[in-house]
C-alpha cells in the first residue's frame, strides 16, 4: 500500500492550517478481547490528519476494511480524522506468531507520520474446573480459618469473590478476601460457620466452585467441683461424693466432651472401723490388678485378629468418613451448597480430599511408588470421625466366608407344553379380520461401532442400544493395536424352542489376541427367577450353529456371567456372536414389554387421525427400530412408554382402545379390540409388534383428540396408555421422545474410558493379587464388591482383582459413581474394629503418629487423577 501523500493532497493539508504539525493522537487503539464469535471494533482519532491506516501485525489492513470519518476542530481549524476497523475470531485463530495479534494506527499529515501504542487482540475463554477449590474446615472457636481457591485458567484474568450461603462475603477487620485469592477468618466466630463457594469470573463466563462447609466448634469445658456431699451412713464406712459438668462451656457444634469424670466418690468413716477399711481396701487393690493384667492380656490378643488393609485414603481417591463429633485434625468436609448445615446434628459424610499446600505434596513424595504392594497396615476407627493408619507389626487372619453359587432348582417338569413356541413362523403367516400386523420386515442393515484399540485399553459402545464392550488397560499387548469392532445383528433369528432375550452380539475381529477378558454389557428383557427361567449364554459356531456357553446360575472357568435386573455382564476371552436366550421352567417365567402409543395424521384423509400401539422386549436396542420407524412417518410419542410384565401362561394380549368422544370422532367398525397370539408375543426375537386404530373426525373444528388404549394380558397384568392430544399441526406440543436418549459417543480410549484411575486400579491389584493369612486378597475384594459366585473363574486369571475390577468398571459405566468401590475398600479397613473398647480406639488414635494423606476430589477427571498419582 502506497502512503505518501499526492500534490493535491499537500495543497488541501495547507488549506486546512496544519503547517509544522504532526499527528496527535486524541483516541489510540485499546487492548480488546473477542468474547464467542463476536468481532471486535478498534478505533483511532488523530488531528491534524489527512489519512489514518491500521497496520495488523507488521501487515497493512486493507483500505476497504476501514471506516473512516472526518470533521474540522471549531477551535483550531485543524482536521480531526476517526478510523474504525474490525477484527474477526478467525483473524486471531489463523495468526500464528511468536506474539499476540496486535494492531496499531499510523496517522499521516504533510509534515510525516505518527504511530499509536500497540493494541492487542485476545480470544477470551475461562475454564469450567477450579485449579484448587476450596476445602470444608474444623475450626474450633478463636481459631483461625484459611480457605484457598485458585479460580480457573482464563482470559482476561478471573476475579474471584466470595459467597457465604449464597450471600457476598466483605472484608473487614477480621475476613480479608483479598490475598491470593484466598479467604482468611483471623479468629473463627459461631456465625462463621456455614457454606463457603468460590466464585471465579471475567467477560466470558461465571465459574462457581465446589461449596466448602466450614464448621465453628466449641470444645467442652468443666465446671467447678461441688463440695463434697455428706456421709451417706450415720456410723461405719460410707460414701460421699461431689460433681462437676462439662458447661464451661457446654460442647457446641460437634466440640468434643469433656474428658475425665462428672463425679468423685471417696469413703467417710468411722474410727472403729478403720481396721476393716484398710483390709478392705488392700483387698480391693488387688482385685483391681488382676483385672487390668486380664484386659490388657485380652486386648492383646485380640489386636493380633485385626484386620490389615491396604491405605484406603490412596486407594479410593480420598474417600475418607468424618464425623463432627471429636477431637480435630483440620479434615475437610464437604455438602450440598443448597443446604445450610444442621450444626448441632452429628453427621458422617464420606467426601474427597486435597493437598491444602506443598508440605503435604512432599509426604505424598516421601512415600513408595503407588505401583508397589502396600505394606500391612491397621486401621483403627475413633468415633466415625478419621481413620489412622499405622504399620502393623504382626499379622492378622480374616477368614471370608465363601458364598455358596446360586444354582437353579432341578427335577421340576411342569406341564409347560402350552407355552413351548412352535409353528412360530408359520402363526405370524396367519391373518384374520382382528388380527394386528407387524410392520414390514425388509433386511436391516446391522448396528456396527468400531474403534482402534491400544495397550491402554478402551470402551465401545452401541448408542441407545444397552450394549457395551470394556478392553481393559494391558489387555492388547504394548506397541500393538487392533482395530475392533461391535455388531448387533438384525436378521430375523432361526426359529427355537428358547426364547431369545437379548439381541445377538458380535464383538471382534476374529483372531483377537488379548491376555485378559473382555467386559461386555447386554441389556435382557427377562424378569429373572431362578425357579422360573433358565438362561444361558450362547455363542454361534463357523458353521452357523449355536452353541451353549454356560449357564448363568452354573459356574465355569471359560467365562464369566453377572445377571442383574436390566443387562447382563459378560467376561469373554473370544471373540465371536453372543447372545442370551431363555427356557422357561414354569408358567410363572415372566418377560418384560415396553408399550408405546404414537399418533400422525392420515395422509389419504384430511380428516383422518391413525393411532399405532407398539409392543417390543424391554430393550433399548428392540425399541430403537420403533423410534426408527416413527421419525420416517413424523409419528409424536403421545404418553410415556410404559412396562407390562407378560407371563408364559400361553395366553394373549389383547389390546382395546376406549372412551373416544362418541359425537367427535368415530373409528373403523370391528377395529376397536385386536389381538396378539402368545407365541407372536412370547417369540417376537426382539422385533416390534404393532396394531393400528384408524379414527376420523365429524367435522374439521374438532381439534382434539383424547381416548385410552387398555393393553392386557388374559389372566395377567394391564397397563392403560391415556392420549389426550391436538391433531392440528399448529396446536401440537413439541414431544422431546426422541430427544431422551441423545448418545452419540461410539468408543473411548484409555483413561477417558475408565472411572478408576489407572495407579489405583494397579495398586489394588498389587494389594489384593498376593493372598495370605491375613484375609486381604482377591477374594474378599470380590466378597465386598458383591461379585463372590463363580470364584474360580476369577481363581484362573492371571490378576483376578484386575478382573473383577473390569466387572465393576462395566457394571457402573453409566452412573460413573465410585461409592460402592469406595464403601467396599473402607469395610474391609473396619472389619474386626468393633471388637475394641473405645478407650482403645481412642489411644490408638493418640499413639499413632501417621495422618492420612490427602488426595484430589473425585469430581476431577481420570486423567487428572491418574496424572496426579503417578
Amino acid at each position: 500500500m502506497s502512503c505518501s501523500l499526492s500534490p493535491g493532497s499537500r495543497s488541501d493539508a495547507l488549506q486546512h492550517g496544519t503547517s509544522g504539525t504532526l499527528p496527535h493522537f486524541l483516541q489510540e487503539p485499546d487492548d480488546a478481547y473477542i468474547v464467542k464469535s463476536n468481532p471486535i471494533k478498534l478505533k483511532c482519532r488523530a488531528r491534524p490528519a489527512l489519512q489514518i491506516f491500521f497496520k495488523c501485525n507488521g501487515e497493512w489492513v486493507h483500505q476497504s476494511q476501514h471506516q473512516s470519518q472526518e470533521h474540522t476542530d471549531e477551535g483550531t481549524g485543524l482536521k480531526i480524522r476517526e478510523v474504525m476497523i474490525n477484527v474477526s475470531r478467525q483473524q486471531v485463530e489463523d495468526f500464528h506468531g511468536p506474539e499476540d495479534y496486535w494492531c496499531l494506527c499510523v496517522a499521516w499529515s504533510h509534515l510525516g507520520t505518527s504511530k499509536s501504542r500497540k493494541a492487542t487482540v485476545r480470544i477470551a475463554y475461562l475454564r469450567k474446573n477450579f485449579e484448587q477449590d476450596p476445602q470444608g474446615r474444623e475450626v474450633p472457636i478463636k481459631g483461625m480459618i484459611v480457605l484457598h481457591c485458585r479460580p480457573p485458567e482464563g482470559v482476561p484474568v478471573a476475579e474471584v469473590e466470595w459467597l457465604k450461603n449464597e450471600e457476598p462475603v466483605g472484608s473487614d477487620g477480621n475476613i480479608d478476601t483479598r490475598a491470593d485469592h484466598n479467604l482468611i477468618i483471623q479468629e473463627a466466630r459461631l456465625s462463621d460457620s456455614g457454606n463457603y463457594t468460590c466464585l471465579a469470573s471475567n467477560i466470558v463466563a461465571k465459574r462457581r466452585s465446589l461449596t466448602a462447609t466450614v464448621v465453628i466448634f466449641v470444645n467442652g469445658g468443666w465446671s467447678l467441683w461441688t463440695d463434697w456431699s455428706a456421709c451417706n451412713v450415720p456410723c461405719g464406712r460410707g460414701v460421699q461424693k461431689r460433681s462437676r459438668t462439662c458447661t464451661n462451656p457446654a460442647p457446641l457444634n460437634g466440640g468434643a466432651f469433656c474428658e475425665g469424670m462428672s463425679v468423685q466418690k471417696s469413703t467417710c468413716l468411722e474410727g472403729s472401723s478403720d481396721v476393716a477399711l484398710y483390709s478392705g481396701l488392700a483387698a480391693g487393690v488387688v482385685t483391681v490388678v488382676v483385672l487390668i493384667v486380664a484386659v490388657t492380656l485380652y486386648r492383646r490378643n485380640q489386636s493380633e485378629y485385626g484386620v490389615d488393609v491396604i491405605d484406603s485414603s490412596a486407594l479410593t481417591g480420598g474417600f475418607q468418613s468424618f464425623s463432627f463429633k471429636t477431637a480435630r485434625q483440620g479434615n475437610p468436609l464437604l455438602i450440598s451448597s443448597s443446604l445450610q448445615p444442621d450444626l448441632t446434628v452429628s453427621r458422617t459424610y464420606t467426601s474427597p480430599i486435597c493437598f491444602q499446600d506443598s508440605m503435604d505434596k512432599e509426604l505424598i513424595s516421601q512415600e513408595p511408588s503407588l505401583f508397589d504392594p502396600l505394606p500391612d497396615l491397621k486401621v483403627k476407627v475413633h468415633s466415625s470421625f478419621m481413620v489412622s493408619l499405622g504399620v502393623s507389626e504382626r499379622g492378622a487372619e480374616y477368614h471370608a466366608q465363601k458364598a455358596h453359587p446360586q444354582t437353579f432348582p432341578r427335577g421340576l417338569a411342569p406341564d409347560y407344553s402350552g407355552v413351548r413356541v412352535e409353528g412360530t413362523l408359520r402363526e405370524r403367516r396367519e391373518k384374520s379380520l382382528l388380527a394386528p400386523h407387524a410392520p414390514p420386515t425388509p433386511s436391516r442393515p446391522p448396528l456396527r461401532t468400531s474403534g482402534v484399540l491400544g495397550h491402554a485399553g478402551g470402551r465401545l459402545v452401541v448408542p441407545n442400544t444397552g450394549v457395551s464392550l470394556l478392553v481393559p488397560h494391558g489387555g492388547i499387548a504394548e506397541d500393538t493395536t487392533w482395530e475392533m469392532y461391535m455388531v448387533i445383528n438384525q436378521e430375523d433369528s432361526k426359529e427355537s424352542q428358547e426364547v431369545l432375550l437379548s439381541p445377538e452380539v458380535t464383538y471382534g475381529p476374529p483372531g483377537l489376541d488379548l491376555s485378559c477378558p473382555v467386559a461386555m454389557t447386554i441389556a435382557h428383557c427377562a424378569e429373572f427367577a431362578t425357579d422360573n427361567w433358565n438362561i444361558r449364554l450362547k455363542r454361534q459356531t463357523q458353521d452357523n450353529k449355536w452353541e451353549e456357553v454356560m449357564s448363568v446360575e452354573e459356574e465355569s472357568t471359560s467365562c464369566y456371567c453377572l445377571l442383574e435386573a436390566q443387562c447382563c455382564h459378560l467376561l469373554l476371552e473370544s471373540p465371536g456372536r453372543y447372545a442370551l436366550v431363555g427356557e422357561p421352567l414354569s408358567q410363572e417365567a415372566v418377560k418384560r414389554l415396553r408399550l408405546a402409543v404414537f399418533g400422525s395424521a392420515d395422509n389419504t384423509n384430511p380428516l383422518g387421525y391413525s393411532l399405532r400401539v407398539y409392543c417390543v422386549d424391554n430393550t433399548p436396542y428392540a425399541f430403537q427400530e420403533v423410534a426408527s420407524v416413527e421419525r420416517v412417518r413424523g409419528g409424536r410419542l403421545l404418553e410415556e412408554p410404559k412396562t407390562l410384565l407378560f407371563r408364559g401362561n400361553s395366553f394373549s394380549l389383547q389390546l382395546s382402545i376406549q372412551d373416544i368422544p362418541q359425537f367427535l370422532w368415530s373409528i373403523k367398525p370391528f377395529t376397536t379390540c385386536q389381538e396378539f397370539s402368545f407365541s407372536q408375543v412370547w417369540a417376537s426375537n426382539q422385533r416390534p409388534l404393532q396394531c393400528a386404530f384408524s379414527l376420523e373426525r365429524y367435522s374439521p373444528a374438532s381439534s382434539q383428540l383424547s381416548c385410552k388404549i387398555s393393553v392386557r394380558q388374559v389372566k395377567g397384568q394391564e397397563q392403560i396408555l391415556q392420549v389426550y392430544t391436538s391433531v392440528v399441526e399448529s396446536e401440537k406440543e413439541v414431544v422431546p421422545f426422541f430427544t431422551q436418549s441423545n448418545c452419540t459417543t461410539t468408543s473411548l480410549t484409555g483413561s477417558r474410558a475408565f472411572k478408576i484411575p489407572l495407579s489405583i486400579r494397579q495398586r489394588i491389584c498389587a494389594t489384593f493379587d498376593t493372598a495370605n493369612a491375613k484375609g486381604k486378597d482377591w477374594q474378599l475384594l470380590a466378597q465386598k464388591l458383591h461379585i463372590d459366585r463363580n470364584l474360580c473363574y476369577f481363581a484362573r486369571q492371571e490378576s483376578p482383582s484386575a478382573v473383577i475390577l473390569s466387572l465393576w468398571e462395566a457394571q457402573h459405566q453409566d452412573t460413573g459413581d465410585l461409592d460402592s468401590l469406595a464403601s467396599a475398600l473402607e469395610e474391609i479397613g473396619k472389619v474386626h474394629s468393633s471388637t475394641h473398647s473405645t478407650s482403645s480406639r481412642a489411644t490408638t488414635l493418640t499413639t499413632t503418629g501417621t495422618t492420612t494423606r490427602t488426595t484430589t476430589t473425585l469430581g476431577r477427571s481420570t486423567e487428572e487423577l491418574d496424572t496426579e498419582f503417578t
